[in-house]
């Protein structure tokens, strides 16, 4: 189990903000790789209570169980490596990963049972990924539950240094500045409309 602190920044862009920053770094279509996000909860929304999240990510036929957690700097992420067998048996039967026995010792914290836990939906986000500015910059484009958006974020240890870094970016792009939530919460907010 590896537990660090992410301080990003995030920015909805429309398609043409996306065409240009794409323009503006050189990025190629087949710069991209797919990432499939599973995302859990309950089916009364326990832990998005909790200002927590709880998702799978496939990349590159690697499994990894994340819990998201409110955190004075950022958010404390939780990351488990998963076998593909585990995850799938989560995804498509709610069986909990018996490789994450230990967080389930979270959960219990919070007061949340880990059977209770149900798998509501995918996030396919295409994602461009390079080191800028001391950070990690990346370009997503994103597919869910009808949806399809652009954005842009920037992963950064500093949290002063990366704002000021990404506000710059962003008046250099000419790109305005909007409130963003996070892929999770625009997943959740898109998914309590359909229920």
């Amino acid at each position: 189990m590896k537990q660090e602190v992410e301080i990003e920044f995030k920015n909805l862009l429309s398609y043409a903000e996306f065409i240009s920053v794409k323009a503006h770094f050189k990025i190629k279509d087949e710069d991209f790789v797919e990432q499939r996000n599973y995302y859990f909860d309950t089916l009364e929304f326990s832990l998005a209570k909790h200002k927590s999240a709880l998702r799978i990510r496939e990349k590159k036929a690697e499994y990894e169980l994340t819990l998201k957690q409110p955190h004075a700097n950022g958010l404390l992420e939780t990351n488990i490596p998963v076998p593909k067998h585990e995850a799938i048996s989560f995804i498509r039967k709610n069986e909990f990963p018996k490789s994450a026995i230990e967080m389930k010792r979270i959960f219990a914290e919070i007061g949340l049972d880990s059977n209770e836990l149900t798998y509501l939906g995918e996030l396919v986000t295409y994602r461009c990924e390079f080191e800028y500015k001391n950070g990690l910059l990346a370009l997503d484009h994103s597919v869910y539950l009808d949806v399809e958006d652009y954005e842009i974020e920037y992963e950064v240890k500093d949290k002063q240094r990366g704002h000021h870094s990404f506000t710059q970016l962003l008046q250099q792009l000419n790109i305005s500045k909007k409130s963003t939530k996070n892929k999770i919460k625009r997943f959740f907010d898109k998914k309590r409309q359909t229920m």
